[in-house]
């Protein structure tokens, strides 16, 4: 008995220890990210090649790939930490840097270092609206975004480099226009006042035909003239977050998207 007993013992010991399952990265939902930010890309290649019109292109096909990497991470239950991180990395350079870097190169440069502030304060307050982004995750009120999302300051910026460029006039003759408009859409992004999220549409849902109907109408009509129409609706989008702000404010209804508290003091000042 005391010999089997070693035995089983000695056995034990020498059992080889069972290796931790490797990790790795979910290829689908980022595969999405990464073309998003190969479009950003590739919008500042082409404005430095002087194609506006490609530019303008390539950063609204990263808006629509930028939309849909999220929702495919959800609906294949790939959501990681790192693919949270690859995507707000994206974001940066396509609805941050690109658009700064886009209108400095058609416009802004003619203001000499008036134009590279204007741009640089696009660029900055689009990292810090996605920093702070990532801190209020979970305490921002999910029907609404604290402040201009940066695909739609982006839209906005290059809508109109797009529209301009596309009705022939050229960037030195609408370089202050550039100047307030890249101003406009860079400190919307850093305010407070609520935009609204679209989160509360369901595509899982079964809606009326009446809502097929007029997504038809909606196709047909951007296809009238795209860069005005797409211009158009996120001009409506960046300006409609104030009228809800200044009714907000007339009624006496509280206009923060804050819905709890953070226990951090040091983030506190985040929140108001």
């Amino acid at each position: 008995m005391v010999n089997q007993d070693s035995s089983n013992s000695q056995t034990a010991e020498v059992d080889p220890p069972r290796k931790a399952p490797r990790k790795g990265v979910y290829i689908l939902p980022n595969l999405f990210t990464l073309a998003a930010l190969f479009f950003g890309f590739y919008a500042v290649v082409m404005a430095i090649n002087h194609r506006f019109d490609l530019s303008a292109l390539g950063v609204f096909a990263a808006m629509v790939l930028d939309s849909l990497d999220g929702r495919v991470a959800r609906m294949t239950r790939t959501q990681s930490a790192f693919g949270e991180q690859m995507d707000s990395l994206s974001d940066m350079v396509s609805f941050g840097a690109a658009p700064a870097l886009i209108s400095y190169v058609w416009s802004l440069q003619e203001l000499g270092r008036w134009g590279w502030i204007a741009a640089f304060v696009y660029c900055a307050c689009a990292a810090l609206r996605l920093a702070r982004f990532n801190v209020n995750t979970g305490v921002v009120d999910k029907r609404y975004f604290q402040g201009l999302p940066s695909p739609a300051a982006a839209a906005i910026l290059i809508g109109f480099i797009w529209v301009m460029n596309d009705q022939g006039w050229t960037g030195d003759s609408l370089r202050w226009q550039t100047f307030a408009l890249a101003l406009f859409a860079g400190l919307s992004m850093v305010t407070n006042v609520p935009f609204y999220s679209f989160k509360e549409i369901h595509f899982k849902r079964s809606v009326p035909f009446i809502v097929i109907v007029m997504i038809a109408i909606a196709i047909a009509v951007i296809n009238i003239d795209p860069p005005i129409v797409l211009f158009s609706l996120f001009l409506a989008y960046g300006l409609s977050g104030y009228v809800v702000y200044i009714y907000r404010r007339m009624k006496g209804i509280p206009t923060s998207v804050i819905s709890t508290s953070k226990d951090a003091p040091e983030e506190r000042g985040l929140h108001r």
